[in-house]
């Protein structure tokens, strides 16, 4: 081989490595691990200004059957969100989401009001029933089959956090759709019933299904009791604030204190009026925002001068990717909450008063051009909550 041809091949034999390379970590983000997602080109993020990062969704239409709904926020309604996708889901007294799972993300939720009974199945056939109240939460690894059901006599609503934001809602598997596209002679040999057996089941998925309001105490499974050995239940709000403020305080559940969850982490928020979550940023993961209560004002910084404030108010949702800088401040008149996601399993973040705390006077005097003394007076310690005035 010449010097010539060994040049040109070597040359294509990168640039066929480089694409290759480029397709694998677009494959992986697409499928919604975070690890790769800010190694992709984004267009969305490349742009001189930076893009919308709120979604209204609970204004938004959603699926809706009976008194049961479902109204999501993915890539398609907030294109900048392609490391988590959020449900919001209300079912009426008798209605169940009928058994399903998710082939491409894991389930992370939390109540805000009504109560709701759950199974889920693992690979190793245990399976676990719970009941859940307001301010309990629920996680259910990737591909774990399960079913949400209203318990009582009122209406539930929840919030569901997946960790990946190509994931649709409306695209899970749904076990009536399975089944009534399955012909039934490969039922009845699958389960040795006559195929008369499924004669009148649902030929299209179900997604609501509507029946009697369930029993105070759940029955056993047809298998007996088989208990996983880890729970998917914790009771957050249970639970003493993880930081309490001046202006506000902090419940947080990682996989330190919910061992099962571990690719979502927690976080619900309270703040008084005119109070801040400083400016901070998150190395390691993606944060999706729900307002559940109040006003709030939410920047985010995307270096280059790039810098976009969103007005947000009870029902919307936001989304910061990863690394990106970002602060919420309570702009109403009454105190907020806001429940906020992680896509991992460990919580990290760094404060810019931290951040500042962790320099010596004289270093943070060169970096400003300003004197030592200026930096003698700000903050020695994490603010995390600044207080309103």
């Amino acid at each position: 081989m010449s010097q010539l041809q060994r040049r040109d091949f070597l040359t294509s034999a990168a640039a066929f490595a480089a694409a290759t390379a480029t397709l694998s970590a677009v494959g992986r983000a697409n499928a919604g691990d975070p690890t790769f997602m800010n190694n992709v080109p984004d267009h969305l993020l490349a742009d001189k200004d930076l893009p919308t990062f709120k979604f209204a969704l609970e204004k938004s239409e959603g699926k809706v059957i009976g008194k049961s709904s479902g109204k999501e926020a993915t890539v398609v309604q907030l294109p900048i969100s392609k490391g988590i996708a959020g449900v919001s889901m209300t079912l009426e007294p008798g209605a169940m989401r009928e058994l399903h799972w998710h082939a491409t993300a894991a389930e992370w939720a939390f109540v805000l009001t009504g109560h709701v009974r759950t199974t889920v199945i693992d690979p190793q056939g245990a399976a676990e029933t719970n009941d859940f109240g307001p301010g309990d939460v629920w996680y259910f690894p990737r591909g774990h089959g399960h079913m949400l059901e209203c318990l009582g006599d009122k209406p539930a609503h929840f919030i569901l956090i997946f960790d990946n934001g190509y994931f649709s809602e409306f695209g899970t598997f749904s076990i009536t759709d399975w089944i009534g596209h399955t012909p039934k002679a490969l039922l009845a040999k699958n389960f040795g019933l006559p195929e008369s057996a499924f004669d009148g089941f649902p030929k299209d998925e179900v997604y609501f299904a509507r029946g009697a309001v369930p029993p105070a105490t759940p029955a056993a499974p047809l298998q007996g009791r088989k208990l996983p050995p880890l729970t998917h239940k914790y009771e957050l709000l249970e639970q003493p604030p993880h930081k309490v403020f001046k202006g506000g305080r902090e419940w947080r559940v990682d996989s330190t204190r919910f061992p099962i969850s571990k690719t979502v982490t927690g976080v619900v928020l309270d703040l008084e009026p005119g109070a801040l979550r400083e400016l901070h940023w998150h190395p390691n993961a993606d944060e999706w925002q729900y307002v559940i209560d109040g006003n709030i004002s939410v920047t985010m910084f995307g270096s280059h001068g790039r810098y976009r404030t969103e007005q947000m108010e009870k029902g919307d949702v936001g989304y910061i990717p990863q690394g990106y800088g970002h602060s919420i401040e309570n702009v109403g008149d009454r105190p907020c909450r806001v429940l906020i996601g992680f896509n991992t399993g460990n919580y990290e973040a760094i404060d810019l008063s931290q951040w500042i705390a962790g320099n010596p006077a004289d270093v943070l005097a060169t970096n400003f051009s300003k004197p030592t003394s200026l930096f003698e007076k700000f903050p020695k310690q994490d603010v995390f909550i600044a207080p309103g005035k």
